[in-house]
């Protein structure tokens, strides 16, 4: 069995706003986040595309992974992840080019094929509504072509990509089912699940992109990123009562609601219903809210289970200063396994 230390483990900020901030506290805390992560070791500082969401503030995302490239050193930075279907590829060809010539060897594009968004923001964006995913190859296909200067083929006849063509941008495929898994599997191309909101596909689809994975210029061999919900603190109390943040959140998805990330409560009784609170719980199967002894007890069932490649952590936590302790238990133990 792998080590811990021998696993990379990441950072996915999803930029929360709280209850009384500001998207422009968010930034401050989210490049805040990203320098500590990169002095404990983190390898990647990945965020994520959503829209309409007052709790998320990273929604122009190329713009945020740009503000954390310019304020970092040498993690890498990039997107867990861009919607491609909310966006034209030559124009995230250009943005990707853009950040890779600004950040040499530092940007991933990780890419996911749901909008981010509810129908209404879709329709602003002027998605079609009558998408339904299917096109995403298609898109991706097009995207890559603009990053590859004998890529003409599959994208329009005379259009190229500038900055883009010939940079090394890597491309990660990223799901919560298993059409993205295939698919990366097919193409070669690493595959990242979203296993901190979508738990029971975990499994079901690594094994799929392993069986229909296919050597590419880009991996020889499968590789695969798993998402962590983790809350970790001095003692598994706290731990717990720091979670409860991410639970009030996962409870307002459940109802159709959105809004800021709230502080915590002493308890959820009496805010969920008990369908509720099954559905919630069992949402949470990747998600962990410990002590450093339970964190790592888990970590290494984790291990076991999916043998993943790497981890990627996602820590929603109302207060930036414990936000910032929890990434630092995480990174203490997986140097000390």
């Amino acid at each position: 069995m792998n080590k811990l230390q021998d696993i990379p483990f990441s950072v996915l900020d999803l930029a929360p706003i709280v209850e009384g901030g500001t998207a422009a506290d968010s930034f401050h805390n989210t490049l805040d986040l990203a320098r500590h992560a990169e002095a404990w070791g983190y390898h990647r500082y990945w965020l994520a595309e959503h829209h309409n969401m007052p709790g998320i503030a990273s929604s122009a995302t190329s713009l945020v992974i740009g503000h954390v490239a310019a304020g970092t050193k040498s993690i890498r930075v990039g997107s867990g992840g861009i919607m491609l279907s909310n966006h034209a590829p030559l124009m995230i060809a250009e943005q990707f080019g853009t950040l890779e010539s600004l950040y040499p060897g530092r940007i991933d594009l990780g890419l996911g094929r749901a909008p981010g968004s509810d129908q209404a923001a879709a329709r602003a964006m002027r998605r079609g509504l009558g998408q339904d995913g299917s096109e995403f190859p298609e898109q991706l296909s097009e995207l890559r072509a603009y990053f590859d200067p004998e890529g003409a083929g599959s994208r329009p006849l005379g259009v190229r990509a500038v900055p883009g063509e010939g940079l090394n941008v890597p491309i990660w495929l990223l799901g919560s089912s298993g059409f993205s898994a295939q698919l990366a599997g097919q193409l070669g191309l690493p595959f990242a699940f979203a296993s901190h909101f979508a738990p029971d596909y975990l499994l079901p689809a690594l094994h799929l992109y392993r069986t229909s994975f296919k050597p590419s210029a880009v991996l020889d061999k499968p590789h695969v990123m798993v998402g962590l919900g983790i809350t970790a603190a001095e003692t598994t109390e706290q731990a717990r009562w720091l979670a409860t943040s991410q639970q009030q959140q996962f409870l307002n998805i459940i109802r159709g609601r959105t809004g800021k990330l709230q502080p915590p409560v002493d308890s959820m009784e009496g805010l969920w219903s008990p369908q509720e609170k099954a559905m919630l719980l069992s949402k949470q199967l990747y998600s962990i809210a410990g002590d450093q002894t339970a964190i790592k007890e888990r970590l290494l069932q984790i291990v076991e289970e999916t043998q993943a490649d790497e981890f990627i952590v996602a820590s929603q936590i109302y207060d930036h200063t414990a936000r910032l302790h929890s990434y630092e238990l995480v990174a203490e133990l997986v140097k000390g396994s």
